[in-house]
C-alpha cells in the first residue's frame, strides 16, 4: 500500500517558532509578588502551553490562594498580566525567531503541504505581526473560541480542521509537555523540542536541530510500523 501522503503540519508558537516563554515569565512574576507569591522558572515550565486562567490557577493554587478571589477579580488579575506581556512583546523582532524556524518552514511549504498554528496564546497575531510572519500560516486556530486546554486536543484537531486535513495524516510540533500529550491525544505524529518530552515520536534538543527530511522519514517510519 502506498505512503499516505502528509496532509499537514502543526506548529505551536512559544518555544516552537519563537521564544516568549521569558516574557510569560517576567509577567506572572510581576503578578505573583503583588499577590504575595513566589515563583521561579522552574515553576514556570508548568504553565508552559496553558491558557492564562489556567495559569493563574496554578500560581493561585501554589500560594494557597485558590479560593480567595472571584471569578471577576480571576479575569482582571489575567488581564493585568496580559497588558504587561503585550507591552514586552513589542520588543519582538524578527531576529527572536528561533534558529532554522524559517527554512524548515520553507522545505515543507515547497512540498506543498499546508501549515497550521495551534497555540493557546491570545497575542499569537500580535507575536507573528512582531515577527512578519503574518501571512505565512494557512490556518490559526482562534484561542479564543478553543474551550479546553492543552493537554486536550482540540486546538490541535481545530488546526487540522481548518487546513482539511486529516490528524492520522499530519504531524504535530511542540516544546511542552501537555503540548506533545495534545498531538499525541488528536491522532497526530507528535514532534518534540526540548528535554524530557518522552511522549514524542520523534525529539531534538532544540530547532536548529529540526531538519524536514528527518522527519519525513521518522513519520513515514512511524505510519509503516502503526498501520
Amino acid at each position: 500500500m502506498a505512503d499516505k501522503p502528509i496532509e499537514a503540519v502543526v506548529f505551536d508558537l512559544d518555544g516552537v517558532i519563537t521564544d516568549t516563554a521569558h516574557f510569560h515569565y517576567v509577567a506572572w512574576k510581576k503578578l505573583a509578588e503583588q499577590l504575595g507569591i513566589t515563583i521561579d522558572e522552574a515553576f514556570n515550565e508548568q504553565l508552559k502551553g496553558v491558557s492564562r486562567l489556567d495559569s493563574l490557577e496554578l500560581i493561585l493554587r501554589k500560594g494557597k490562594q485558590k479560593y480567595e478571589y472571584t471569578e471577576m477579580e480571576k479575569e482582571r488579575m489575567a488581564d493585568e498580566k496580559n497588558a504587561h506581556y503585550c507591552q514586552l512583546l513589542t520588543q519582538l523582532t524578527p531576529n527572536d525567531i528561533l534558529p532554522d524556524i524559517p527554512e524548515l518552514i520553507t522545505s515543507i511549504k515547497e512540498e506543498g503541504i499546508p501549515i497550521g498554528l495551534a497555540s493557546v496564546s491570545k497575542n499569537a497575531t500580535t507575536v507573528l505581526r512582531s515577527l512578519r510572519l503574518e501571512g505565512t500560516f494557512d490556518y490559526i486556530a482562534d484561542a479564543a473560541r478553543i474551550k479546553r486546554s492543552k493537554p486536550d486536543p482540540e486546538i490541535f484537531l481545530t488546526a487540522c480542521a481548518g487546513l482539511g486535513a486529516d490528524p492520522r495524516h499530519s504531524i504535530g510540533i511542540e516544546d511542552a509537555a501537555a503540548g506533545i500529550l495534545a498531538i499525541k491525544a488528536s491522532g497526530m505524529f507528535a514532534v518534540g523540542v526540548g528535554p524530557s518530552l518522552s511522549g514524542a515520536d520523534y525529539l531534538v534538543e532544540s530547532t536548529d536541530r529540526l531538519r524536514w527530511d528527518e522527519i519525513k522519514s521518522s513519520y513515514l517510519m512511524h505510519t509503516a510500523i502503526n498501520h
